[in-house]
This record gives structure tokens, C-alpha cells and sequence, in this order.
């Protein structure tokens, strides 16, 4: 059997997730559905809501700031919302937001059908984060496009397909329409733009438009992963044997990491391993000289930036000198604060380890050099809020806090019943 029939058949095929798996999905659900509900309410989101109202007609679906839309455009709104604070799930080894741009697109299609089975939509996210997931764990070399969108929009895809109960010819269609449509520069992570999120939204979007086009008797090309002008051999190579083979028999959602904090996930064992010293009395902002991380070339790569005067949010939610101050005076990273502390961001740098693996996250090494000429050290093996490292309840509680804090006018369901919020439209 090729891979991507391995594939189609995993997403059209009867599943009964396990009770653990049901309550991952689930878990992580409610997690999106808060970031998105903060990131709807940013000032990023209520400049793009005008643009995106002028795309169609309609008020099939809801947003996350409670306005609604055409399907297609609720799910580009939710997308952004998802991602534009940088607070969404990520798979770790895969090197993708998983959920951001499947739950968006799931949004969009369940609500347009006036809501959907409970257990059939945790069942469709959970298939299309691991189709999203699974083809970043295979990929062979690190990222040259935004993979959170462009796996993102074949998993989303998919999910959207099983929801609305298309047949597995036509989700091979649907693979096809989606690859077909697939975009996403790194580009935008490199300056640091407000087109990244953006990247999420569409693939949300694309994603609903490919199940639209593919219902109304279009089709798609279908050997996209592996074909001459394929996935493999365009976007970024990759060797879907060991996914393949997993596939039904390891649920990839239950391997995706949680972020704490509202910056990007490469920030997250630096700022983890801070707020546990400032928690602990060992560190202060008017103690600390210097705060150095070494790190394999991703981290480098994703936060390692130089601090800038008066750079804008979506700079310095990427930018670990920025961060790593306001965790030492604050104990938590706030959205809203973009007050730098350029005394010390000036005085934080990412240096690169000898880890060979331009995928990889971990291991970390952490170096605190005091005023007084004392140094700490903390070695990071995970980034909390991942399976190896997951927050107490005491920091989901924090995080949830802080998102219904920045979100006052959103369902009130998105936290007190995110999956009845999901698969309910009322």
C-alpha cells in the first residue's frame, strides 16, 4: 500500500478513540479555544475582522469575537485569532501548531452545519492533528516553509472531509485540492510579520474551500506527497515510512505540547526555566547581568533574534531578549505589555549548541550571570507545558485566567464549556 493510501484510509476510517486519547483531544480543544478567544479579542484581530467581512456574504459560522461569517472567512478569522499571540499547541518533534488551523477549519464546518456529535468532531480534530503532525515528524531535514500551514491545510482538510461525512474518494480529492492550494513562507518568521498568523488563517480557509469545491463535483490531483511535483519533493522532503506505519495505533495528539506562555514555543524552556528562579527567589531583574541560552539551531533560529528598540509585538513575542526580561520582573509574560527593558534585553543572547538536529528543541543549557559575579546554570531537557514536562494545575489556571482576562466579551462556553461551545452554534 503507498503511504498517502495509508493516509486517506486512516481519515476515512471508523475510529473509537481511547478514553486517554478522547480526553487529550478534548484537553487540548479547550486550550485552543482560549488562546483563540484572547488572540480574537488583540488589537491584530480587530484590524483584520473589517477585511475579512468583506469577503462574502453570509452568517454561516461564528468567530471567536462572537461575530459571524461565511464559513470559508470564519475559519481565516479563527486561524489568525488561534495563532496571532503565539499562545496555540505545538507538536514538538513535528515542528507544527496542529491544532491551530484543523480546529479552526472545524469550527467553521460544524457550525455551518448547525452543529456537530460530540465524539465525531474530537474524532475529526484528532485525525486531522495527526495527519498535520505526521507529516512534519517526516520530514528529513528542517523547515523551508512554514509547516504549520502547509501540513496544517492537508490535515485540516481532512478533518473537515470526515465532519461532513464525504467518502474516501473524494477525501483523495480533497488531499489533493488542499496541496493543491498549500502556501507558507518562513520568510514571515524570519521578519517576524503579521503575515504568519495570516499563513494559519488561510490554511483554515483553504482548507474549507478545498471540501466545498471537491462537494460541488471538482476534483484534485492525487499523487501530491510523494508525485514528481509533490509535497516530498517541493515543499521539504520527507520519508512517511515509520508514520505510515503508526498510523491508527499512535494518536499524534496525544504527544502535542501545551504553550504557558504567549511567545513562541522556541521561548518556552528559557522563560520556563526563569519563571521556576524567580519563583523560587533565586533571580530578579535588578540582580541579573546577562542571561545566555545554548541551544540547537532551531531555538537560535526561532528566538534567537536581537533585541530592537520599538519593534512591534509580533517581533517581540519572537525575540527571546525581549521576553526573558519581562519574565524576570514579571513571573509571566502579559500580551498587552510591549514595555521593553533594554538594559537588560541587550544583555540576552541564544548561542548555538553542537546538536546537528535542525528539528530539534531540546536539550537546552541556561546560563545566569550575576551583578555580583555568581553564575547559574539549569540544564532544559523539555519545554514545560510539554508531555515530559507538563504544567501543574496551578499554571493551566494561570494561563486560562489570563486568556478570559484579555477575551471579557467572548461565549462565556469557549471556558466554562469549550466543547459544547464547538459543536453547538446556539
Amino acid at each position: 500500500m503507498s503511504h498517502i493510501a495509508a493516509i486517506l484510509d486512516f481519515a476515512a476510517a471508523p475510529h473509537v478513540l481511547l478514553p486517554q486519547v478522547r480526553a487529550d483531544a478534548e484537553r487540548l480543544l479547550a486550550d485552543t479555544l482560549a488562546g483563540g478567544a484572547a488572540g480574537a479579542a488583540s488589537p491584530e484581530a480587530l484590524n483584520l475582522l473589517p477585511a475579512v467581512r468583506g469577503w462574502g456574504a453570509g452568517d454561516e459560522a461564528r468567530t471567536l469575537s462572537a461575530n459571524k461569517l461565511p464559513a470559508p472567512s470564519a475559519a481565516f478569522f479563527n486561524g489568525f485569532a488561534i495563532h496571532c499571540l503565539e499562545w496555540d499547541a505545538v507538536h514538538e518533534p513535528a515542528v507544527v501548531h496542529a491544532l491551530s488551523a484543523v480546529t479552526a477549519a472545524l469550527l467553521a464546518a460544524s457550525d455551518r452545519a448547525t452543529g456537530s456529535e460530540s465524539d465525531d468532531f474530537l474524532i475529526a480534530l484528532a485525525v486531522g492533528v495527526d495527519i498535520a503532525s505526521g507529516l512534519g515528524l517526516s520530514a528529513t531535514g528542517p523547515m523551508q516553509f512554514f509547516r504549520p500551514a502547509t501540513a496544517g491545510v492537508i490535515g485540516a482538510a481532512l478533518a473537515v472531509a470526515r465532519l461532513e461525512g464525504l467518502s474516501h474518494d473524494q477525501m483523495a480529492d480533497v488531499l489533493g485540492l488542499a496541496y493543491s492550494f498549500a502556501g507558507g513562507t518562513m520568510q514571515a518568521h524570519f521578519e517576524a510579520s503579521i503575515a504568519l498568523p495570516l499563513q494559519i488563517g488561510r490554511a483554515a480557509q483553504a482548507a474549507v474551500q478545498a471540501v466545498d469545491l471537491v462537494k460541488a463535483g471538482l476534483s484534485g490531483p492525487h499523487d501530491v506527497l510523494e508525485g514528481p511535483f509533490g509535497y516530498s519533493n517541493l515543499v521539504e522532503p520527507l520519508d512517511l515510512s515509520s508514520y505510515a506505519a503508526s498510523l491508527g495505533t499512535v494518536w499524534r495528539i496525544s504527544e502535542v505540547s501545551i504553550k504557558p506562555y504567549p511567545s513562541g514555543r522556541a521561548s518556552h524552556g528559557a522563560l520556563g526555566a526563569l519563571a521556576e528562579l524567580q519563583n523560587a527567589g533565586a533571580v530578579s531583574l535588578e540582580t541579573v547581568l546577562s542571561v545566555e541560552l545554548f541551544a540547537p539551531p532551531l531555538i537560535h533560529r526561532l528566538v534567537g533574534r536581537q533585541y530592537q528598540h520599538d519593534a512591534p509585538m509580533s517581533y517581540n513575542r519572537l525575540c527571546l531578549a525581549f521576553l526573558a526580561p519581562l519574565m524576570l520582573r514579571d513571573g509571566y509574560i502579559d500580551p498587552r505589555l510591549n514595555d521593553a527593558i533594554p538594559s537588560l534585553a541587550e544583555k540576552v543572547t541564544v548561542t548555538l549548541d553542537e546538536n546537528p538536529d535542525g528539528n530539534a528543541m531540546s536539550p537546552q543549557r541556561l546560563v545566569v550571570r550575576f551583578k555580583d559575579g555568581a553564575t547559574i546554570e539549569r540544564q532544559i531537557d523539555a519545554n514545560l507545558g510539554s508531555p515530559d514536562a507538563p504544567m501543574s494545575p496551578a499554571q493551566y489556571a494561570a494561563k486560562y485566567d489570563l486568556c478570559r482576562a484579555l477575551a471579557p466579551n467572548c461565549d462565556p462556553r469557549i471556558f466554562d464549556d469549550p466543547l459544547s461551545y464547538a459543536t453547538d452554534p446556539r
